[in-house]
C-alpha cells in the first residue's frame, strides 16, 4: 500500500518525513519515519540507507527527536529509516498492553508462531522485507534511495533485531552496529519472556529460539574468518547491562571461539541505557555504516 505523509519537517538541510502505510505483514497500519539528507535532492542522485531499529516501548519518533542521528546522516549523505517496534492498531490481544517488555511496543523483530500473536506480530518480515521494498518502490521518494546500499543499526531490543537480521541475511546489509543490544536473548529475562510468548517453550522450540539469538546465530552460521563489519557500544553505567539483560560478553566470547573477525566492542565508561548514551555515539555509528555504504 502507498505511504501517506503525515508531516514533513526540515532538519539539518534535509527533510524528515513522518509516514504511515497499511502493512500486509502485520495486517495493520504502521508508522515509519524517513530522513532524506540534502544529497537526496540532487538530480539523479541515489543515497544509501541506514535502518535504525528502536528499543522497548519506542515509536519512530523517539530516536528522531532525541537520538540526533540526522545531523550525521546529513553530513554523510545517508537516508535513515526508523520503523515502529510492533503493530499497534486493531483489537487488542489479551495481555498485549499489560507490560512494557512484551506485546505493544515490544515486537522483538520476530515473526511470532504462537497464538494469538502469529496473526499480527510479524516484525521480522515487515522490517527485513516488506518495509524496504515499499520504500524503494514509493513514487514520492523511492527513486532517491539506493536499494543496493543498506546498513542496519539499533538500540537494546533494536540492537538485538539489527544483529539477528544481519546475521540471518548475509549480503542484504553492508554492515551492522548496535547500542546496548540484547545480544543473547535466550539467556536473559527480557528475551526469555518474549520468546516464550511469541514462540512457545524453549524445550519444544529450541531451534526457533536460536534462530533469533545473535550469539547462537553467530556460532551456527557466520563463516569463520569472514569480516563481521560490526560495531557495538555498551555503557558501563547501564543498569540493564548490570542486571544481565544485555550479555554482550557472551556475543564477544562467541566471536572469539568461532574465529570470526571484525567485531569492535566498546565499553563506554559511565554511560547508561538512555538517549544521552546513543546521541553521544550516534556519529560513530553513522560513520561506521558510511565506511561500507560508500566502499
Amino acid at each position: 500500500m502507498p505511504f501517506e505523509t503525515k508531516a514533513t519537517i526540515a532538519s539539518f538541510g534535509g527533510k524528515l518525513l513522518k509516514l504511515t502505510h497499511q502493512s500486509s505483514s502485520t495486517g495493520t497500519p504502521m508508522n515509519v519515519n524517513l530522513y532524506l539528507p540534502p544529497a537526496a535532492s540532487q538530480e539523479g542522485n541515489k543515497v544509501p540507507v541506514l535502518i535504525y531499529l528502536s528499543g522497548l516501548t519506542c515509536t519512530p519518533d523517539n530516536c528522531t527527536e532525541k537520538g540526533f542521528f540526522q545531523a550525521h546522516a546529513s553530513r554523510r549523505g545517508i537516508a535513515m529509516v526508523w520503523p515502529d517496534t510492533s503493530p499497534r492498531a486493531g483489537d487488542k490481544f489479551p495481555g498485549e498492553a499489560d507490560s512494557y517488555d512484551f506485546g505493544a511496543g515490544a515486537g522483538f523483530y520476530v515473526d511470532a508462531t504462537a497464538e494469538p500473536w502469529r496473526a499480527r506480530y510479524r516484525m521480522d518480515s515487515y522490517v527485513s522485507a516488506e518495509l524496504p521494498a515499499a520504500l524503494f518502490a514509493a513514487d514520492a521518494f523511492g527513486d532517491r534511495l539506493d536499494a543496493s546500499r543498506v546498513s542496519i543499526t539499533g538500540h537494546s531490543m533494536g540492537g538485538h533485531g539489527a544483529l539477528t537480521l544481519y546475521l540471518r541475511n548475509p549480503g542484504r546489509y553492508r554492515s551492522v552496529s548496535a547500542f546496548a543490544p540484547i545480544a543473547n536473548p535466550s539467556r536473559c529475562p527480557w528475551g526469555r519472556k518474549a520468546f516464550e510468548g511469541y514462540f512457545g517453550p524453549e524445550a519444544e522450540n529450541a531451534e526457533l529460539w536460536k534462530k533469533h539469538d545473535a550469539t547462537e546465530l553467530l556460532k551456527a552460521a557466520w563463516p569463520k574468518g569472514d569480516d563481521l563489519r560490526a560495531l557495538v557500544d555498551v555503557g558501563t553505567g547501564d543498569n540493564f547491562y548490570k542486571q544481565g539483560q544485555l550479555l554482550p560478553e557472551n556475543f564477544a566470547k562467541a566471536v572469539e571461539e568461532t574465529g570470526v573477525k571484525g567485531l569492535e566492542l566498546r565499553y563506554q565508561p559511565d554511560y547508561d541505557h538512555s538517549y544521552f548514551f546513543m546521541s553521544t555515539f550516534a556519529g560513530d555509528h553513522v560513520d561506521h555504516a558510511a565506511k561500507y555504504l560508500f566502499a
